[in-house]
């Protein structure tokens, strides 16, 4: 899929974030979420990748701690995609998958809740 560029790809983000359940970002704290065209190694391999620690591993965490980071990256979901419709599941799926991380969760357990 073609032709989409950096801000598009952004509000598509924005706008999938906004139908993910309340419930879901109760629990997020400092949390940013951005989106980049392509992960460090220039791969088309890597949708998004959740950047901190998680909810389980944290020790002393609190003031003054640089946000976690969710990034999508833009070039490998739209390499993954042939239409919108496509693209905004794929968007939606990988925000959940991340999400999923900030939690705590591993990739065994989120192929098992059916978030991977």
């Amino acid at each position: 899929m073609d032709g989409v560029d950096s801000s598009q790809f952004e509000k598509l983000v924005i706008d999938e974030l906004d139908l993910l359940p309340d419930d879901m970002f109760e629990g997020l704290e400092n949390v940013a979420f951005v989106t980049e065209d392509r992960p460090e190694d220039g791969s088309l391999d890597l949708l998004g990748l959740y950047d901190g620690v998680s909810l389980t591993e944290r020790g002393q965490y609190g003031f003054g701690e640089l946000p976690d980071r969710i990034i999508l990256y833009r070039e490998p979901h739209l390499a993954a995609c042939d239409t919108e419709d496509d693209l905004r599941d794929e968007i939606h799926v990988t925000l959940v998958h991340e999400i999923g991380h900030y939690y705590g969760f591993d990739d065994d357990k989120l192929h098992e809740l059916g978030w991977a």
